[in-house]
């Protein structure tokens, strides 16, 4: 026969390793359909920047100024280069700034330094001290960097365009009303899904709650 000294004991332990489970686990938080509103407003953006694909001299001329034609690495940090940034942003305040996908506003670039500099400008967003930037890392050389870049620029200034104006207001205007009316559908949306949400969890309940429900003796 266990003691009481030992079922005290046990039943103390028991809450604390219950409390260690619930630590161990993770609910997902349900999905929000306006929570994907700043990834279509991104794409109304994304969507209407045009690109325009470079010659292999242009290629080239635009390595050779940043350093890099042996070997291709981030323009930013001198790590390995996986992907090419805007070095001017194509979006400011959910617009566009006017700048395009085009070689003179696109340098190699790593995907920490892309991922941290996002739309900052990139002077100084390199001598900031935002997560992941060239000086908050330590990179050595940053100055070297620096003037690498400034040196790009000077190579050819890439297009700034008026969007609007060169589509005509009309067609611009009607691009950003098919934008607010999805956001508004998405908040429409959003209202029934959360209904059917609430309904679904209920009925679960219901049912959770009649088969754990002891059968009468």
């Amino acid at each position: 026969m266990e003691s009481p000294h030992l079922a005290e004991q046990s039943q103390a332990v028991a809450p604390a390793i219950e409390a260690t489970y619930r630590q161990l686990f993770a609910m997902p938080s349900p999905v929000s359909i306006t929570g994907r509103s700043s990834s279509i407003t991104n794409s109304f953006v994304n969507g209407v920047i045009p690109v325009v694909t470079p010659t292999e001299d242009e290629v080239r001329e635009a390595l050779e100024i940043l350093g890099m034609l042996e070997r291709v690495v981030c323009a930013y940090c001198g790590d390995t280069s996986t992907e090419w940034d805007h070095l001017r942003p194509l979006v400011h305040k959910q617009r566009p700034t006017g700048y395009i996908s085009e070689i003179r506003n696109l340098v190699p670039a790593c995907g920490k330094c892309n991922q941290s500099k996002g739309n900052k400008a990139w002077r100084t967003w390199m001598y900031s001290d935002a997560p992941l930037s060239p000086k908050r890392r330590g990179v050595a050389d940053i100055d070297a960097r620096a003037a690498r870049i400034d040196r790009f620029e000077l190579w050819g200034t890439p297009a700034r365009i008026d969007f609007a104006s060169v589509v005509g207001e009309s067609l611009w205007l009607e691009h950003w009303e098919h934008h607010a009316r999805l956001l508004q559908l998405m908040r429409e949306a959003e209202a029934t899904a959360r209904e059917i949400r609430a309904r679904v969890k209920e009925f679960h309940d219901e049912q959770l709650s009649i088969s754990t429900t002891p059968d009468p003796a």
